[in-house]
């Protein structure tokens, strides 16, 4: 069966982002609800940055990336605090868990 649209209704796609255009429109409350859409010493370069280079989520998995390098090669000159040991052990532990997602996810068909 063919579409069928009425006047001033056919065939439209559009993104529509309600969080960024509704609440941008009112500040960041509206009623009770709260929501902080975040702040920045220069929002444009930050949405520059964003939106040219790497999302927030590129940038900090390239951040853990590195960070895993490093800790492969990481030999410290004197014996770790407890709280330095267990800040690395909570950091390798999470970047397992997070390459424990990803891989679930590539495995999950289209």
């Amino acid at each position: 069966m063919p579409d069928v649209n009425l006047p001033l209704s056919g065939a439209v796609t559009q993104t529509i982002d309600p969080w960024t255009s509704w609440f941008s429109a009112f500040g960041s409350q509206v009623g009770l609800i709260n929501v902080n859409l975040g702040t920045s010493s220069d929002p444009d370069i930050e949405k520059a940055v964003i939106s040219k280079v790497a999302s927030y989520g590129k940038q900090l998995g390239r951040i853990e990336d590195a960070l895993v390098v490093l800790l492969k090669h990481f030999r410290p000159e004197g014996k770790l605090t407890p709280a330095e040991d267990r800040a690395i052990r909570a950091l390798r532990r999470m970047v397992e868990d997070i390459d424990d997602i990803k891989q679930r996810r590539a495995a999950k068909p289209g």
